[in-house]
């Protein structure tokens, strides 16, 4: 049986080796590699634990053997170490299947209005207050770079960088849960602009896209980036309309477009507008790279059309659905409010029965 599980060796020896690199002082001077050293130490941790686990399983089952043909009583124990045995295998199998690498990291959030008009902006309102309770739910820093408002209060577009507090476990990253959150997200319900009662359907887009740890990841050339600078609208304090605080940056062998104005300065516009584009153009490279695997955002709808949809969510019978999945609840309310895990927590587990049935 040890030899089903020799591949684990390797990965035994680099976490030892990295265990000794992060008790060095040396190494946390450098932060961008203390964070990269730190998430791959976590995410080896979870197959040591589980190979510990299972190496210890199966010592007592051969014990316990060696035992029983002296003790009797000693017999009686052996199914249940059988039982253990097989259930710890079975969950460092689990642990063995190749996990997303970027799972441990943070990400960018954006949502986008689509069909439906100022009701499309509002229900991007709502998802915008989900996310960020989902997000206070979590313990994490949820901080809105971007937003582009409606007379209504609602958003035509708003992006949110989303980060964990301190180093996770990589299936408790940010990544690790939002990732699935990507395509259309369609809505049914009564508009408050709707004077009649009539029940309307639209619909906002949702991408995600793990942010740029640390700027050597994602090259850019600013001599290929046009940068525009004018005079930010709509809420926004003293200082809209009256300084060319408010930053373009266009991506120009991409073609990629990124606007921030939420700032008074145009230097931190500039700041938050460069990490959204870092992360899209991550996105973008990785998408190009493993195109011909089936990517982690193929799946990402792009277009904000009602009828290509991830999840719809009915107001009149406080229901929501995942398409995908098959999930469906009536707590549309609660959902709204934070309680978003049980309906990512379906994702994750369609996406693991996809990667075990993948890998047997």
């Amino acid at each position: 049986m040890a030899e089903a599980f020799a591949a684990v060796q390797p990965m035994l020896d680099e976490y030892a080796d990295i265990e000794n690199q992060l008790a060095d002082p040396a190494v946390h001077a450098d932060g961008g590699r203390a964070r990269t050293l730190g998430r791959r130490f976590a995410e080896l941790g979870r197959v040591v634990a589980a190979h510990r686990a299972w190496k210890s399983a199966q010592d007592d089952l051969e014990a316990a053997t060696e035992l029983a043909e002296l003790d009797p009583e000693m017999a009686a124990e052996i199914p249940a170490l059988e039982g253990a045995v097989e259930e710890a295998t079975e969950h460092l199998r689990r642990i063995l299947i190749p996990r997303d690498p970027d799972d441990a990291r943070d990400v960018i959030l954006e949502i986008k209005s689509g069909e439906g008009g100022e009701e499309s902006a509002l229900f991007a309102g709502d998802l915008l207050k989900m996310y960020l309770k989902f997000a206070e739910a979590k313990g994490w820093k949820a901080e809105v770079l971007e937003a582009v408002h409606t007379d209504m209060g609602g958003y035509k577009d708003v992006s949110v960088a989303v980060k964990a507090r301190g180093s996770v476990e990589p299936e408790d990253g940010v990544w690790a849960q939002l990732k699935y959150e990507g395509g259309v997200h369609r809505v049914q319900r009564v508009p408050a602009t709707e004077s009649q009662g009539r029940i309307h359907t639209s619909a906002a887009g949702v991408l995600v896209y793990p942010e740029v740890e640390e700027v050597s990841e994602v090259e850019i050339d600013m001599n290929e980036v046009r940068v525009d600078v004018y005079r930010s609208s709509g809420p926004g304090g003293q200082s809209v309309n009256t300084t060319d605080s408010a930053v373009r940056l266009t991506h120009l062998p991409t073609g990629i477009v990124v606007s921030c104005q939420n700032e008074k300065s145009q230097l931190q516009n500039k700041e938050s507008a460069l990490r959204i584009l870092r992360a899209r153009l991550l996105a973008a490279q990785k998408e190009a790279a493993e195109a011909e695997a089936q990517d982690m955002r193929k799946s990402q709808i792009r277009t904000v059309d009602r009828s290509e949809r991830i999840r719809t969510y009915n107001f009149p019978e406080n229901r929501i659905a995942d398409h995908r999945t098959g999930y469906k609840s009536y707590n549309l309310d609660q959902v709204l409010a934070g309680d978003l895990q049980p309906v990512i927590q379906s994702a994750i587990d369609a996406d693991e029965a996809a990667r075990l049935s993948a890998a047997e």
